[in-house]
């Protein structure tokens, strides 16, 4: 079973996916305000290119770790490859220019919301240093949140927050659940 949100009151509105090939649109109407939305069946454009970015990634083994995303709502899990420098991490919107797209319905993700800067330390060990967007709602480390040009290190397995989505840094060489 597939749910889809109303694009105007949020109402969720389940069905049979199983019903439906990949390509096929539906339409429904939403039985609180009788809004009419479509929705295609199949996977997104932004999984195909994360997919794809992430073979590339796999292929040239560059190794500076990634995160690890998980959704509460629907627990839907999403692995973003990070890279040497500035990872600004948001909610996906088309031409947004963020290199660590997150495909969420989470409101509360703002479309630039918090940034991982992957860089090399004096002893030549990779570091990872976050910050808040600045966003809406702010970054949570540790259940604290991060103050206004507040920078935290993280390191492999580290929990932070963004909206109602939670985001686990895993670094090379370490185990991915």
């Amino acid at each position: 079973m597939k749910r889809v949100r109303c694009p105007k009151c949020d109402n969720y509105i389940t069905f049979d996916e199983t019903h439906y090939q990949a390509g096929q649109s539906l339409v429904f109407e939403c039985p609180q305000c009788h809004k009419q939305f479509g929705v295609r069946m199949g996977v997104s454009k932004l999984h195909n290119i994360q997919k794809e970015e992430k073979t590339e990634e796999a292929a040239e083994d560059k190794g500076y770790g990634t995160i690890v995303v998980i959704e509460n709502v629907f627990h839907y899990k999403q692995v973003i490859p990070l890279q040497l420098g500035d990872n600004i991490i948001g909610r996906y919107m088309k031409g947004s220019g963020i290199n660590c797209p997150i495909e969420t319905v989470d409101p509360s993700i703002d479309m630039n919301h918090c940034c991982i800067n992957v860089s090399y330390d004096k002893n030549n060990n990779l570091k990872y240093i976050l910050r808040d967007g600045p966003s809406n709602t702010g970054t949570f480390v540790d259940n604290e949140i991060l103050g206004d040009r507040e920078r935290r290190v993280i390191e492999d397995g580290s929990l932070f927050t963004i909206g109602a989505t939670s985001v686990i840094l895993k670094i090379k060489g370490n185990k991915e659940d």
